[in-house]
């Protein structure tokens, strides 16, 4: 059975992971979908992706690595999303996994100017979202956890922005048909972005950012968190009965 491959490209902070585990763990749990369902494939490990003909879905996590570093493993990974891209096969890019799949795709990726966007912020959808299969019914704007310092500054041809706002216009993108970015982090929850904030804690304060501005301003993002389960139902609609 062709399962949900998992393409883990980074850890999260190793105090994080002891209390509330990794990011396949929390992609998997707002999935909606039995574990069984799912195969991760840690590439900066140097694991080996599988044949494409035993995969229903890619989804591309995020990373502590930039995706402009010139490593292996990520070139690695590009061309296996471009190969799952011109199969059809539906892909979810999250933050790092989102600027991963618009490198391979042809666009660029780089620093932000203005740094580090962390916490809970709100973007806003655009009228092109409206009719996308990921994203119509939802609401013009809606709360999502970000932590990130490069963003996705060109995007490749024939992409479609879905949601942005004054910091990134590009937070959610549709590469393809059934190829999806975020560059937030839809399988976040307020206790995994306010440790992002707390363990992040000294760094932040370094680069001007008020701490604890952006530790009131956590908060639960529902919406976005339904993003998994909504991929999750594109991925086993398609699927044969």
């Amino acid at each position: 059975m062709p399962a949900i491959i998992i393409m883990k490209t980074g850890q999260t902070i190793p105090a994080i992971a002891v209390c509330y585990g990794d990011f396949e763990d929390w992609i998997i749990a707002g999935s909606g979908q039995p574990p069984s369902a799912f195969r991760t494939v840690a590439i900066d490990e140097g694991e080996i992706l599988p044949p494409l003909d035993a995969v229903s879905a890619v989804i591309v996590t995020g990373s502590p690595a930039m995706v402009t570093d010139d490593l292996p493993w990520i070139r690695t990974g590009e061309q296996y999303l471009r190969d799952v891209v011109s199969r059809g096969i539906p892909v979810l890019g999250i933050c790092f996994g989102h600027q991963m799949l618009a490198q391979a795709l042809g666009g660029k990726v780089d620093y932000h100017p203005r740094g580090r966007e962390i916490g809970t912020t709100t973007v806003a959808l655009t009228p092109a979202a409206k009719d996308d299969a990921l994203f119509a019914g939802l609401p013009a704007a809606i709360p999502v956890h970000v932590t990130h310092m490069q963003s996705v500054t060109s995007l490749p041809p024939a992409a479609h922005i879905l949601a942005g706002n004054d910091f990134d216009p590009h937070h959610a993108v549709r590469f393809a048909e059934s190829a999806w970015g975020v560059q937030f982090h839809p399988e976040f929850d307020a206790h995994i972005m306010a440790a992002y904030i707390s363990e992040r804690e000294t760094r932040i304060r370094e680069e001007g950012l008020d701490v604890e501005r952006l530790a009131a301003e956590v908060r639960e993002a529902e919406v976005a968190a339904g993003l998994l389960r909504r991929f999750a139902e594109i991925v086993t609609s398609d699927q044969p009965q």
